[in-house]
């Protein structure tokens, strides 16, 4: 089934995954940079999840998509996806020498909120993810086509796939003194495999998929 994903959320999608492209061919970004940019998006990916849950409105199984049920399914996504993303953080600050400054011991927090750079992209890439929210999930009418327990489950398929293979090729990259274009080819190679799990994801809707 051919993708129906709002053509604006394509183009902020593009847009904001080729800001850290600018900023490693012409700005001096490094692959830490990048790496913590991409550990704060799927952090905006996990809280623009939570919406989503509550707002699913396709029956589970027992036929039932009850207020109680999204919430209890929304706080047991907070607590768990928080922690795994917390422990994603402290690898990434491991990876990438931020942890043991001389002021001591810095959280990717911490991190973020002395970073310009970092700032700028993650505010990029924010409003990349609410469009599509706005925009497709909610403008296209997909929340009525997921239920509030396979929509929980969506993020880890993104998280688990991409960002492994992220740090990967941050480990080659560093390990090979971060040459600029390998940096850029990195970059580039996220931007495309993002919109191609973008356009897999409206899909998965559209065919209704996702359901339980």
């Amino acid at each position: 089934m051919r993708s129906r994903s709002n053509p604006i959320a394509i183009v902020l999608l593009v847009a904001a995954n080729l800001i850290p492209l600018i900023g490693v061919l012409f700005l001096h970004w490094d692959v830490r940079t990048i790496l913590v940019m991409y550990w704060l998006e799927n952090g905006i990916v996990g809280a623009l999840n939570v919406v989503r849950i509550v707002s699913a409105q396709r029956p589970d199984q027992s036929g039932r998509a009850s207020a109680a049920a999204k919430v209890g399914l929304a706080a047991f996504f907070t607590v768990h996806y928080g922690i795994f993303w917390v422990v994603h953080g402290v690898f990434v600050m491991v990876l990438t020498n931020r942890g043991g400054l001389p002021g001591g011991f810095q959280t990717p927090l911490d991190v973020v909120a002395t970073d310009q750079q970092i700032l700028l992209g993650a505010l990029a890439l924010l409003v990349s993810h609410l469009a599509s929210l706005l925009l497709n999930y909610f403008g296209r009418g997909e929340y009525r086509r997921v239920s509030p327990a396979s929509q929980m489950f969506l993020p880890y398929v993104r998280v688990v796939v991409l960002h492994l293979t992220i740090i990967l090729g941050g480990f080659l990259v560093i390990g090979l003194g971060q040459p600029a274009a390998l940096v850029a080819l990195l970059v580039l190679f996220k931007t495309v495999f993002d919109l191609g799990l973008h356009l897999l994801e409206r899909k998965r809707y559209q065919a209704a998929a996702v359901a339980v």
